[in-house]
């Protein structure tokens, strides 16, 4: 009969919270859960961070520390009858408690996690639960209020090689010896997860022969591990929220960093080319409008040639916006007008209405419109172009960089005459 093994993640899980690696803001001394434990206390709690850092293993040890009963549940497989059954366990145990592990707790629906609000509030049980998702978006109000959320961290290069080295000691790894090179890259590999560094040391030990390790061993069982980089998770908007800050900060080095990130990760460089194109308008504007030509050039260079050639064009563009001068004038006058806009209705003023019939100009419209090409500046300063009653709102306030300065110190003259025009207007009807 087929007994199944246990991994080797599973056969080298910490069972005190001494023997965790990483988490020192946690568990280091006199840090938050390294008190719990001294103290034998334990309350409701998230643990919120990326896969292989220690969330489970956690959980374990802080049931075990109160001698509670531990019940697992995932997210993935259980329903609302599964906190059911879960909730009946637990009452069968009274007085000792019960410490409900829920992993993946952010794909419960809303209706799942209120179930187990009441036993929350009871006592019964102690939540315990386990999420890659920013728990601000993936959990409801009432759960987050109920509950402590730590935030746990990628593992650190150094304690992975220390958690490899002692690995390396296990029988299930049949003696096998590895370099420092092979080390190293096995600990680059597993990108900050501890369960994956175990999960290729596993697969490694199948390739060595008599406990000899090859290069090309290791190179072929790391090859294809890509970083970290949940698509459409929070690891996905930090990048290219990363991106777009380098970009506006003029870090061209930064910025190729997650544009480089991103494309390893497997984002998909059509999504890129979208929001660069946006950084042009955004972020550099009109103080150099040729970046969003140029953005344009990048998207339809890479759709031409694909990956990894075209990936070149997208980098290309992404140095440009980094270098270019930077404006975001027009993105906040946009904003103002729209703001604007949404209050109301305001009708077309008479002298900009189209007339295209005779019934139409003796209703007014066009009536009192000046050909700004028949003025002596080609602008009819005295005409206004707003809704009547609202004035001349200022939106599109250009600044002293690039091509804005000039742009600027054009549209400076523009509305001093104009606001002369006006005021002579007025006075001239007054």
């Amino acid at each position: 009969m087929f007994e199944p093994q246990a991994p080797l993640a599973e056969l080298l899980r910490p069972q005190t919270i001494d023997e965790v690696i990483g988490q020192s803001h946690l568990v280091g001394e006199g840090k938050p859960l390294s008190r719990l434990v001294a103290q034998k206390q334990l309350h409701s709690m998230l643990f919120w961070g990326p896969p292989g850092t220690g969330k489970t293993t956690l959980a374990r040890i802080l049931s075990q520390t109160i001698d509670a009963q531990l019940i697992n549940l995932s997210a993935v497989l259980a329903g609302v009858k599964d906190i059911r059954d879960a909730i009946v366990r637990a009452e069968a145990v009274l007085p000792q408690r019960t410490v409900l592990f829920v992993d993946e707790i952010h794909r419960f629906n809303k209706s799942q996690q209120d179930a187990f609000l009441p036993h929350l509030e009871s006592g019964l049980i102690t939540l315990i639960g386990a999420t890659t998702e920013n728990p601000s978006f993936a959990l409801n109000n009432a759960l987050l209020s109920r509950s402590k959320v730590y935030v746990l961290k990628s593992i650190e290069q150094k304690d992975l090689l220390g958690l490899l080295q002692r690995s390396l000691k296990h029988q299930k790894l049949n003696g096998m010896v590895l370099s420092e090179s092979q080390q190293k890259a096995l600990v680059q590999a597993a990108d900050g997860d501890a369960r994956k560094l175990l999960g290729l040391l596993e697969i490694l030990a199948d390739y060595a022969s008599e406990g000899e390790v090859k290069d090309q061993d290791v190179a072929l069982v790391t090859s294809g591990q890509t970083r970290r980089f949940d698509k459409g998770g929070d690891e996905f908007y930090e990048q290219i929220s990363a991106l777009h800050k380098c970009v506006r900060s003029s870090h061209p080095d930064a910025a190729l960093y997650w544009l480089a990130r991103m494309l390893d990760g497997g984002c998909d460089p059509r999504y890129i080319a979208r929001r660069v194109l946006r950084m042009a308008s955004e972020d550099i504007g009109n103080a150099d409008p040729r970046a969003l030509g140029i953005c344009l050039d990048a998207w339809q260079t890479f759709e031409r040639l694909g990956s990894p050639e075209g990936e070149l064009a997208l980098a290309q563009a992404v140095s440009y916006l980094a270098c270019c001068p930077k404006s975001n004038a027009a993105y906040m006058a946009f904003k103002m007008a729209q703001a604007d806009a949404a209050r109301d209705s305001q009708p077309v003023p008479m002298h900009l209405r189209n007339a295209p019939t005779n019934f139409m100009k003796d209703q007014g419209y066009g009536q009192g419109y000046q050909y700004d090409h028949d003025q002596a500046d080609g602008i009819a300063y005295d005409q206004t172009g707003f809704p009547d009653g609202m004035g001349e709102p200022v939106y599109y306030q250009p600044v002293a960089q690039g091509l804005e300065k000039q742009i600027a110190e054009k549209l400076k003259f523009i509305r001093s005459q104009r606001a002369q025009a006006q005021q002579d207007k007025g006075k001239k009807h007054g």
